[in-house]
């Protein structure tokens, strides 16, 4: 079975992005590149891809859901699709027009059960706080790029939404010289 990852960058306070959403505060270099440019280079949106002469390895995920504010910064820079290369699934309240290789849903918890349901490489959750504490039932591992830097305020992980206590088990920490710290965690069983 698929499972969804919850793959994004936090700060040492547990904020995804800053109090206007942006996210200019977490570093875009170091030696914690080979994690993002080799392990989840599928996370990579095709303008990255482009700019770094490769191509999506289709090798992690196949599947990229994000809530409307995540895809915002793409739509702003001219970029209506950023992951032509993942089923990109967009979860929004409101009617909205998207690209039409984009899927736009109103229910997020019930299409990522059914794509756990279906046959495929894992689903990557790419934010935002407020969906990923929507979404929190079905997170089955977390990979948590933390970066050395307290923002104080701002989108925490998981929103500022009503959640149950979910236990998870540190599977993997990787600290780099850059600050960043990559944690892995997976779900305990019994959920």
């Amino acid at each position: 079975m698929r499972e969804l990852v919850y793959y994004v960058a936090v700060s040492i306070d547990g904020f995804i992005a800053d109090t206007a959403g942006g996210f200019e505060a977490f570093m875009v270099g170091g030696d914690h590149d080979a994690v993002v440019l080799q392990e989840y280079a599928d996370a990579l949106p095709a303008h990255a891809h482009a700019a770094l002469g490769t191509l999506p390895p289709r090798t992690r995920f196949d599947t990229v859901v994000m809530g409307w504010n995540t895809l915002l910064p793409a739509l702003d820079a001219g970029i209506a699709s950023p992951y032509p290369h993942l089923r990109q699934v967009v979860a929004s309240r409101r009617g909205r027009t998207v690209d039409p290789a984009i899927s736009l849903v109103r229910d997020p918890l019930a299409c990522v059960r059914d794509l756990k349901a279906a046959d495929g490489l894992d689903v990557w959750l790419c934010g935002g706080g407020e969906l990923a504490g929507a979404l929190l039932p079905e997170i089955d591992r977390l990979v948590l790029k933390r970066h050395p830097v307290v923002l104080g305020a701002g989108i925490p992980l998981f929103g500022r939404v009503d959640v149950e206590a979910t236990r998870f088990t540190p599977t993997r920490l990787r600290p780099f010289e850059s600050g960043v710290v990559v944690e892995e965690h997976v779900r305990r069983s019994g959920r």
